[in-house]
Formats: structure tokens, C-alpha cells, sequence
């Protein structure tokens, strides 16, 4: 006896919606400069699954990155010549490195500068 071909398609949709599912990679803030510092620094800290650096050293920043580091944000704390800004990297063939700057344009440019040079330091 022949089945119909619909009743075959039907049950294999049906055991393929029992099929557990891999958990969709998580997805990570994009800078949104309009937001305003505090909320949008705020927003990037409630990440599930972010990963805090704290504090590094004496630098007046705060570091946050996704597990496998390829998005890293930089939060300045007051003391940075670039207070309020926001920077984010984001690593892929290349590291692309943005921000949303809320104070001084030349401290910005500076710490902008300094991620830039990050790239091609190399330990001698």
C-alpha cells in the first residue's frame, strides 16, 4: 500500500520541530550616539553574557568584552581627558574601532589615537 507523500512531509516537519535547537549566538549593542552616556554605558553593562575587565590599573577606563573578544567596549570613568565617550571594537578580518564622543573632541581624538596604536604594538 502506498502512502500519500503529503502524510510523509507532514510527520518529518513534526519530528523536526522535536529537534532540539543550537541557542542562537548572542548579539552585542551596536553605539547608538544619540543615547545619551549614561543611559547607552547602562545598557552595554546589562549585556547577558558580557564579560567586565574592571578597572585596569590607574587608566580612568572600564573595559567590557563579549567570551570570544570580538566586541570590546571601553566606558571612560571621570579622569579621562576623553570623558564621556564610549568606544567599541570590533574584530573580524580586521579590528574596527568606533565611538560616540560626549565631551572633549581633542581627548576623543586621543584615546581614539592610542586604541589605533594598540593594533600595531608588539612585544620586543
Amino acid at each position: 500500500m502506498r502512502r500519500p507523500k503529503g502524510l510523509f512531509l507532514f510527520t518529518a516537519m513534526m519530528l523536526s520541530t522535536c529537534a532540539p535547537r543550537a541557542p542562537a549566538p548572542p548579539t552585542w549593542l551596536d553605539l547608538v550616539c544619540t543615547k545619551p552616556f549614561e543611559a547607552q554605558s547602562e545598557a552595554i553593562k546589562r549585556q547577558p553574557g558580557l564579560v567586565p575587565a574592571g578597572e585596569v590599573g590607574s587608566e580612568p577606563y572600564s573595559y567590557y568584552s563579549s567570551p570570544d573578544g570580538r566586541v570590546s567596549y571601553l566606558i571612560t570613568r571621570k579622569g579621562s581627558p576623553a570623558y564621556p565617550a564610549i568606544m567599541i571594537q570590533k574584530a573580524q578580518a580586521t579590528v574596527a574601532t568606533t565611538g560616540c564622543r560626549y565631551g572633549s573632541k581633542k581627548g576623543y581624538d586621543e584615546l581614539l589615537a592610542y586604541l589605533e596604536g594598540l593594533k600595531t604594538w608588539r612585544r620586543k
